[in-house]
């Protein structure tokens, strides 16, 4: 009887982990990550330069199950391929992304 209500009840939490292409790619001097997680969980968002070391942790933290977006800051780098690592319980999921400055 009430269309609202029904409404609300079709939004559902996405069907699985998805690591979506950041953007800008290139980028400079910041780029966007988002990523889908099917539960709430613990997330880890990590980039890692081409030699593969840490530079930076986007996110550390307990999330909701839904879409997510985050600004990585890219200003103090320098140029070159880095990688982005989503982890999360059993998914873990690695993409590319190009900083030119």
């Amino acid at each position: 009887e009430d269309s609202l209500t029904q409404t609300q009840n079709t939004i559902t939490a996405p069907m699985g982990f998805e690591l979506k292409q950041n953007y800008p790619n290139p980028f400079n001097p910041s780029t966007t990550i988002s990523f889908s997680l099917p539960t709430a969980n613990q997330v880890n968002l990590n980039i890692y330069n081409a030699l593969g070391r840490l530079v930076a942790t986007v996110v550390d933290e307990h999330l909701s199950a839904g879409t997510h977006e985050f600004l990585w800051q890219a200003a103090n780098m320098s140029s070159g391929l880095y990688f982005y690592t989503l982890t999360s319980g059993s998914f873990s999921q690695t993409k590319r992304m190009i900083l030119l400055k």
